[in-house]
């Protein structure tokens, strides 16, 4: 393994690290102001030829504690090797920045009928773009497990767990009537051109994530 001592007593990798974490937080302020924008601007529904011809599910549950595990996941694989830091953090963080874009210019309501966030914590305002709110297209819950699957492509276990968990997203989310069904779909569009972004935009990061 690794060592973190090596890692973080040189400056190159603190700079990117210490980049990263900054990048990440700009985006997670972003995504919540953006959030609550479209939230107060946005205008009707939409029918769709997936949720206008399927019941609402009740999978706030899984919408909500899948994302938990998902996260506790990605942080135990993210962590395990300090090179993977930098290039992890900000691609997850230029995918957060990128979404909020998309979002700001789409103002469609949920679909009438939609499953619930029924969690005194998680339906909170602290998690306002996460569980709650607009910001709709496209499907971050979708985008970011793909995000990962990507990232760890080579990694054969780990590129099966994060598509799976973004195949089940993509379900639960359209069961739920969470998500329109072109926010589900063209997550996996975007997502895939976001990633080759951040190999261009990090490219040091990329080499040093690469590297055994």
């Amino acid at each position: 393994m690794q060592s973190y001592k090596t890692h973080f007593t040189d400056k190159n990798f603190l700079i990117a690290f210490l980049g990263g974490l900054i990048l990440l937080a700009t985006s997670l302020v972003v995504q919540f102001f953006v959030s609550g924008y479209v939230t107060r601007v946005s205008s009707g529904s939409v029918t769709d030829v997936i949720l206008s011809n399927t019941r609402v599910y009740d999978v706030g549950g899984i919408f909500v504690w899948g994302s938990v595990i998902l996260t506790i996941i990605g942080i135990v694989v993210i962590f395990r090797r300090p090179n993977y830091l930098p290039f992890v953090i900000k691609s997850v963080a230029t995918f957060t920045l990128i979404r909020s874009f998309f979002v700001s210019l789409t103002h469609i309501s949920p679909f009438p009928t939609h499953a619930l966030i029924d969690s005194a914590f998680f339906g909170g305002e602290a998690f306002r773009g996460i569980f709650t709110g607009n910001d709709l297209f496209f499907s971050g819950h979708t985008g970011i497990p793909f995000l990962l699957a990507l990232i760890f492509w080579e990694n054969k276990t780990l590129r099966i767990v994060f598509l799976s968990f973004s195949i089940m997203f993509a379900v639960v989310v359209l069961l739920g009537h969470l998500h329109y069904s072109i926010d589900v779909l063209s997550a996996y569009f975007i997502t895939f051109t976001i990633f080759h972004i951040c190999q261009t935009l990090f490219k040091k990061d990329w080499q040093l994530f690469l590297k055994k």
